[in-house]
């Protein structure tokens, strides 16, 4: 027998309007820009335009409107007027002290030219090759990476020819063809190692003592090189410390990755655009939103005279009624549009003037070993808002300081405490850290367990695998590897 019952339940959902802004904030101003323009392209009843009046110097809370509606807009009541462009210019085209002026410049340049593929096959044209060699070499080149190299084994290749370019040969005459690839530019591109890559580039310089004992080192004691036991290098090739010195200077001049120095490598270019700007007026810190975060929008005039027109005409058609649904959805979807953005606008600079302040030692000195323990929550709190919100503010967008331009989730860090009982951030520790290795005797590099000895002289108490966590986040080698002569 089938039952039936009724259940009560609370959920919380999220709205259309919600997941807009939610979007909106996470998004970085280049990628926020082509999202303007796609809703200005979709969407014709909302339009841009220029400021014609800079008569606002309001504070930069008065900007914004706390109760932006964003109930649907009925027909009969629908206030166009507060989003129209009209000779009182409303308060989300009101432009403020806290915008940067940078509305020049909007479009990113673009490296264009020839890749780095076709930068070697047009070199191969210069060589007298069979057709066999050819296709031989044009392969190879198509085998090489980014960095310059060839990964894969010969055998792999001979196969490969076989089955997908028709070509029968033996390992022997790759080799040949490779010996070709390898002299075009950059030198070192066709190497299989590293050690095959700095070999090829030294043997294209001008020859020298130092050079051709850099060449022996590398082909007769690579391991001893890498692992720079230099002891055994002097040993092994009955040589002393200065002529060793010269030979790994030599060899410090090589590019580890030729394909690389390419400029004209078909590489994704990142043009960083900062959202914020902090910057030190009179000992005061001044934060700016950047002005492309602030567009001028409005809803069409044109849209909203054909919805008048249908409120005053006194017969009103079935075509004139699926008219004005279509008029009111794009009118809705405009005003949700603009005030997402205001909203955005305001989010983005609260959560970033209370970064701001929270990390005021750091932003007035730029000694990072002023920042202190900052996680998300701190912020949340703060400003009143949720951990996510704080999060899509913070991991993609960059602010403009005195020291550079930083990606804003750097200032986070978690805090550990010192001998005192104090909340110490763990970038404090590792700022210290990178000091005390970047001071250490180079012939006698520091270990991890003296380094932690160290800090703990210093008033860190952190263990000694501790310290290497920290050493490998800053990409700091062990002291081996440190290792100089």
């Amino acid at each position: 027998m089938l039952k039936q019952h009724l259940q009560f339940k609370l959920s919380q959902k999220l709205s259309p309007q919600q997941i807009q802004l939610m979007k909106l904030i996470q998004l970085p101003t280049q990628a926020f820009e082509q999202r303007l323009k796609q809703e200005l392209e979709e969407n014709p009843a909302l339009e841009s335009g220029k400021e014609e009046n800079d008569a606002g110097e309001d504070d930069f809370s008065d900007t914004y409107d706390e109760g932006s509606d964003s109930e649907s807009i009925d027909a009969e009541d629908i206030n166009i007027d507060d989003y129209l462009s009209d000779d009182e210019i409303p308060d989300y085209r009101t432009q403020t002290s806290n915008y940067s002026a940078d509305d020049d410049e909007k479009s990113v340049p673009y490296a264009s030219g020839t890749s780095f593929n076709q930068h070697l096959i047009n070199q191969l044209n210069t060589f007298y090759l069979s057709d066999d060699e050819w296709a031989i070499a044009e392969f190879l080149v198509g085998s090489i990476d980014e960095s310059g190299y060839i990964r894969r084994p010969l055998s792999d290749i001979l196969d490969d020819l076989a089955f997908t370019q028709n070509i029968y040969t033996e390992e022997e005459q790759i080799e040949r063809v490779l010996k070709i690839v390898q002299e075009l530019d950059p030198s070192g591109v066709g190497a299989r190692s590293l050690e095959e890559c700095l070999i090829i580039q030294l043997k294209r310089k001008e020859p020298t003592e130092s050079i051709t004992l850099a060449i022996n080192i590398l082909e007769k004691s690579f391991e001893q090189f890498i692992k720079k036991h230099y002891q055994k290098l002097l040993q092994k090739h009955n040589i002393s410390e200065d002529e060793l010195k010269i030979a790994i200077s030599e060899i410090e001049k090589l590019n580890p990755k030729p394909g690389g120095s390419y400029s004209g490598n078909t590489r994704i270019i990142e043009h960083i655009v900062p959202d914020f700007s902090i910057k030190i007026v009179d000992g005061e810190l001044e934060l700016n939103l950047n002005g492309r975060n602030a567009p001028d929008l409005h809803v069409s005039r044109e849209y909203s005279n054909m919805l008048l027109g249908y409120k005053n005409a006194k017969d009103k058609s079935k075509s004139q009624k699926d008219t004005v649904m279509f008029i009111k959805q794009k009118l809705d979807a405009a005003k949700w549009f603009i005030d997402a953005i205001r909203q955005r606008q305001q989010t983005l600079f609260i959560t970033m003037n209370a970064i701001m302040h929270y990390q005021k030692e750091y932003f007035l000195t730029g000694d990072e070993r002023k920042l202190r323990p900052m996680i998300l929550k701190d912020i949340a709190d703060t400003i009143d808002m949720d951990v996510s919100t704080v999060s899509r503010v913070a991991n993609s967008k960059y602010v403009d300081t005195p020291y550079g331009t930083k990606l804003i989730k750097e200032y986070f860090s978690e805090s550990m405490k010192n001998e005192q009982g104090e909340d110490v951030s763990t970038k404090e520790i590792k700022k210290i850290l990178e000091t005390v290795i970047k001071e250490e005797e180079k012939k006698k590099p520091l270990t991890d367990d003296k380094l932690a000895a160290i800090l703990k002289e210093k008033g860190y108490p952190i263990a000694r695998r501790t310290v290497a966590k920290y050493r490998e986040q800053l990409d700091i080698p062990v002291a081996r590897l440190r290792k100089q002569i």
